[in-house]
């Protein structure tokens, strides 16, 4: 090597590690328990995401720091290494690692932390960020709302069968190596597939974070309940319309449906799974969701979920719920339970999440997708754009689609 190439080299970028996902999970019996997902970026960029909460883009550095720390490194050891990478002191990489692990164990361990605030660190902001592949996807194993056949009325029509076993399966495998490390189980009611713990373990066993989300009903019984805990569901949401059981009762339009859900409800609560209650303010239940939200915090219930189905009603009925759905907001956390905007529905036009983030609906759907019963790929419930098959169809195909962006723009 000449004397000129060897100057040139010293300057040169340094070349990114290959895109990996890589994660841990502190073992069953660590007195605090966290995940951690890193997933690498072609560019060596990193997108570190902490309890399936918190997400941090982080830069080239920052990533392999992350992956390091995922890793178990030895701090001289990662010290060594990308002093010899970056060109810097030994010292400087070691207290650049320690700080880095300091910041996301904190993160990991401490409840409703601001990153901002805490890490004093840029930050990209909810939702902005174009990535190689979303934060979660929500999966309708089925459109059928129970055991007799009955089909979710907000469904689309086209879709004429249920993907198998072996095909989720498959379709999960082909999620987490394309980066997505959170899935959500849903439909119609995903407990009426009997697989659905099979499924649970299935994304676990890649390492992904599972949850599920339904009306409850089903988990009366608790033995449909501990195979999900022992398959290792990770969360729980559960939809109640109202504490007022004719209320809830009218909305589902089936008599003893309240009792069920509200069963199922508390056996959750007594299992080792966290457990988010989803309240769907609507006509029905505005006039009493402060109460809803009261009577949640009386069971026990660690965190709620808000949605509202503001672009199906009047204007009069929506400036009505749109003050039920603030008073709501303002009376959770008074109630000491949190706050869960990004769980509330599978991402479609009933999910106001732009309210809290101040973001375009559209907009929300960036880091989404939803995935129907045959695998068909949309870029959010209620949108009825087919962004292909997650079975036949190239993944870049589905995620680079002309129309997902245009939509996310």
């Amino acid at each position: 090597m000449s004397l000129v190439e060897k100057v040139k080299s010293w300057f040169a970028p340094v070349q990114p590690l290959a895109p990996q996902m890589v994660h841990y999970q502190t073992p069953p019996d660590a007195e605090q328990q966290y995940r951690l997902h890193l997933r690498m970026e072609r560019d060596g960029r990193g997108l570190l995401i902490i309890n399936a909460a918190t997400v941090l883009h982080l830069n080239q550095t920052a990533a392999e720091y992350a992956r390091s720390l995922i890793q178990g490194g030895n701090p001289d050891d990662v010290a060594q290494e990308m002093a010899r990478r970056y060109r810097v002191g030994r010292a400087q990489a070691r207290a650049d690692y320690e700080r880095l692990r300091e910041h996301v164990l904190t993160l990991a361990t401490t409840v409703d932390l601001d990153p901002v605030t805490f890490l004093d660190l840029e930050r990209v902001e909810p939702f902005s960020a174009h990535t190689s592949a979303p934060y979660r996807v929500d999966l309708a194993l089925t459109y059928r709302m129970d055991e007799v056949g009955a089909q979710d009325p907000e469904a689309r029509r086209r879709v004429e069968r249920e993907l198998t076993l072996a095909e989720w399966q498959q379709a999960l495998r082909l999620l987490w190596d394309a980066g997505v490390p959170h899935v959500c189980f849903t439909g119609g009611e995903p407990t009426v597939r009997d697989d659905l713990a099979d499924l649970v373990r299935a994304g676990e066993a890649l390492g992904m974070v599972t949850g599920v989300l339904t009306n409850g009903q089903r988990l009366r019984d608790r033995a449909m309940l501990d195979a999900l805990l022992a398959a290792g569901l990770d969360h729980l949401q559960i939809t109640l319309v109202s504490h007022q059981a004719e209320a809830h009762d009218a909305v589902i339009g089936r008599r003893g449906a309240w009792e069920a859900t509200a069963a199922g409800l508390r056996n959750a609560l007594d299992a080792d799974v966290y457990v988010v209650a989803h309240v769907v303010v609507g006509p029905a239940n505005a006039d009493h969701v402060v109460d809803t939200v009261a009577y949640l915090a009386g069971l026990g219930v660690p965190a709620v979920a808000l949605s509202s189905p503001l672009h199906a009603v009047s204007a009069a009925q929506r400036e009505h719920l749109q003050g039920a759905l603030s008073a709501a907001q303002e009376a959770v956390p008074a109630h000491h339970m949190a706050l869960v905007w990004d769980l509330a529905a599978p991402y479609s036009y009933v999910n106001p999440i732009e309210i809290e983030a101040d973001l375009a609906a559209r907009q929300v759907i960036r880091q989404h997708l939803y995935v129907e019963p045959d695998g068909d790929v949309l870029p959010a419930q209620g949108y009825n754009v087919v962004l292909g098959n997650l079975l036949r169809d190239p993944w870049e195909a589905i995620w680079d689609h002309p129309e997902r962006q245009k939509l996310a723009e």
